[in-house]
């Protein structure tokens, strides 16, 4: 585990390219297994989860070449062997249930491990990533190991999941892109990482309505072909680095920013006296802005910010609103709709001396502009709690330490790099 050693109490400020998507890569490189025709993707991020995908394919047979400063990455799974498939998905990433419908299509069956995961957000279940692959025409067992068999083709069905799920999304979807005949899927998700896997397929062949909406309809075709595809933008890095510019006083420009999807955003962000202005693509955060929640009309009501599924405030950027709302002057009331786990780092922002009433899991009041000390914290295995931890201490004159931060490279190939052409002076330990 590595630490992140933090000097702040700087403006920082300076322009960035953000990295390609991780949301959007990883569901993208699992649907690559649906050709046997070689992929081209570009803007692909150097990220862990990537380089196990990547190990997992070549220790099939598949040939992958890489090229990590470009971001260029050219998959051929023609020779992808399924005899060498023993059952091992790739470890310590969620995202391995992506390989499912892949895998089935590609095998014809699959056994995995048939306990359900979790992370540090909370419990994350197989239930409806099994009940979509049975929908569409899987038979599964379960005695301690999850059996998939699929004879023949996945078969077109109509389903309604319980909630919107993004990765059950994203597997409806590959799996119903080579089905035979139509597929439904109703309460789909929506976020811009499932609109580029729907947008990535449909390149490939694949014939899907309703892209961006909740509810998808998808024509079942013969056959998926190759080319060449880009990664959208990490709307996540882009929120982050405008954050970090907002939290410390400087100024913060971010190229391909992706202004289609900042409506809500910008909201939040002038929810705490942030302005995000935008010049084309490129969104920009002023220098000195003073941070303070707006009240709102209803002055009987905590102002509010609420993340839920797309198209809500995105539950993953909500460690930085809370961030920034420590700064802040006056109260802000959080609410995370998804996540009984996503408020268990309250703690370390305490050791600031942030004042954070913790109402229930999903609810926190944070009553900001109080006075704050650099010191130690602990991150969680939560990559943008780890990321608000750090922009906290980044505010904070003085040195602070962020341990247990490499849950950071997870989605962030060169954090710190970045962070120092901005004038932070920021390192790993």
């Amino acid at each position: 585990m590595a630490d992140l050693i933090v000097n702040g109490g700087k403006p920082l400020s300076g322009t960035l390219t953000p990295s390609g998507n991780k949301n959007s890569a990883l569901p993208i490189l699992c649907a690559t297994l649906l050709t046997d025709d070689p992929v081209t993707l570009r803007n692909v991020p150097a990220i862990t989860d990537v380089e196990k995908l990547v190990e997992f394919f070549t220790a099939q047979g598949s040939q992958i070449t890489w090229d990590r400063t470009s971001g260029e990455m050219t998959l051929a799974h023609a020779t992808f062997d399924p005899d060498r498939l023993q059952g091992t998905l790739p470890n310590g990433m969620r995202s391995s249930v992506l390989l499912f419908p892949p895998l089935l299509h590609r095998l014809g069956r699959l056994a995995i491990p048939g306990n359900a995961e979790g992370c540090s957000l909370g419990i994350r279940e197989l239930d409806p990533h099994l009940e979509i692959l049975t929908t569409l025409g899987a038979q599964i067992e379960s005695n301690g190991t999850v059996t998939m068999e699929l004879p023949g083709r996945f078969r077109g069905a109509r389903h309604w999941p319980d909630y919107m799920s993004v990765t059950a999304t994203e597997n409806f979807v590959m799996a119903a892109a080579l089905a035979e005949g139509t597929s439904t899927l109703l309460n789909a998700a929506s976020e811009p990482h499932v609109q580029d896997l729907c947008a990535t397929l449909a390149q490939m062949g694949a014939r899907i309505e309703g892209i961006g909406t909740s509810k998808l309809t998808i024509h079942g075709v013969d056959r998926l072909h190759g080319g060449t595809f880009t990664i959208a933008s990490d709307i996540h890095e882009i929120v982050t680095f405008l954050a970090l510019g907002a939290i410390t006083g400087g100024e913060v420009r971010v190229r391909e920013s992706l202004p289609h999807h900042f409506d809500l955003i910008g909201r939040a962000f002038r929810k705490l006296g942030v302005t995000i202005d935008h010049d084309g693509d490129t969104a920009i955060v002023r220098p000195g802005q003073t941070l303070r929640v707006e009240s709102p009309f209803t002055s009987n009501l905590l102002p509010k910010i609420e993340a839920a599924p797309w198209p809500y405030f995105p539950v993953d950027l909500l460690p930085c609103m809370i961030a920034l709302a420590v700064r802040a002057d006056g109260p802000m009331h959080f609410w995370n709709k998804v996540y009984e786990g996503g408020f268990t780092w309250m703690p370390e922002l305490a050791k600031f001396g942030a004042h954070v009433v913790v109402s229930d899991p999903h609810r926190i009041i944070v009553f900001g502009s109080k006075p704050l000390r650099a010191t130690t914290v602990d991150a969680p295995y939560i990559i943008r709690a780890a990321v608000a931890l750090y922009m906290v201490a980044a505010s904070i004159p003085g040195r602070s330490i962020v341990k247990n931060a490499d849950t950071i490279k997870r989605a962030h190939p060169r954090f710190v790099e970045n962070l120092r052409t901005f004038g932070a002076e920021v390192e790993w330990r």
